[in-house]
């Protein structure tokens, strides 16, 4: 019986991504994301199961999952991928933008994690959460996406010390610049885009070298995983010398 990964934003670049390596090792990926031509474009593949949902509308979320839960014979991983950044600066954003980014970021992980919360347990499945160099650190121009970021990580951490004696595994990967979506400047009313579309970005990684590093350390069970050379200097330079990673990021990304 093949394995079953859940995947929200499953569409995107780097979700993806992850589908690919995981049904090449052999499982089944069900994708979660919105409706449109990035999911449809995705019909024909195998050992594949589509969903389209909004995951910040609850009823929506609840069904799907319910459906998901119904149709796969387990579930022994949950991804969760689905988000959204936004870059500006804090004084020309707003309050309601704000919360929306986090329905977005955080609320329908949060969502989808109580609903596969006892499936997993039965698996003694994964929860892999995917998040961010912003998720541990501060990023220029980034505040609710960071905010919603931490937010997630401090929630799958402490998931973690809940589910380990159910023998569920919590893995958070945290990338730096994906190149999912280079070139794709398009904001929508909130100013939110797609993911990896930041054109301050710096040693960018393909979606696929992404997903071998998050899935491999996934496998071996590690907490958290830096996902690429800057991700890894990032984490180690924030823990040991936060002020000097400060200076180093605005010197890269920061705008006086």
């Amino acid at each position: 019986m093949k394995k079953t990964a859940v995947i929200t934003g499953g569409a995107g670049g780097l979700g993806q991504a992850l589908s690919e390596a995981l049904r090449e090792q052999g499982w089944h990926t069900v994708i979660i994301d919105l409706p449109g031509p990035r999911l449809d474009a995705l019909v024909d593949e195998k050992d594949l199961s589509l969903y389209a949902c909004d995951l910040t509308k609850p009823k929506q979320c609840a069904d799907v999952c319910a459906q998901i839960l119904k149709e796969r014979p387990s579930i022994d991983m949950v991804i969760y991928n689905a988000g959204v950044t936004q870059i500006s600066a804090f004084a020309d954003s707003d309050l309601n933008s704000h919360r929306d980014l986090f329905e977005i970021n955080y609320f329908s992980a949060v969502e989808c994690a109580r609903h596969f919360l006892f499936a997993l347990r039965k698996s003694k499945g994964t929860h892999l959460a995917i998040s961010s160099v912003a998720g541990f650190a501060p990023l220029f121009h980034r505040t609710a996406y960071a905010a919603s970021k931490h937010a997630m990580e401090g929630f799958f951490k402490s998931l973690r010390a809940e589910e380990t004696h159910h023998g569920v595994s919590v893995t958070i990967a945290a990338p730096s610049f994906v190149a999912t979506n280079i070139g794709q400047t398009e904001r929508d009313a909130k100013g939110f885009a797609r993911p990896g579309s930041a054109t301050d970005g710096v040693d960018y990684m393909t979606p696929q070298d992404a997903a071998q590093i998050i899935l491999r350390g996934c496998q071996n069970r590690k907490a958290f995983v830096p996902v690429g050379r800057v991700a890894t200097l990032s984490n180690a330079m924030n823990r040991l010398a936060p002020s000097l990673f400060f200076r180093q990021m605005m010197r890269t990304i920061g705008r006086s």
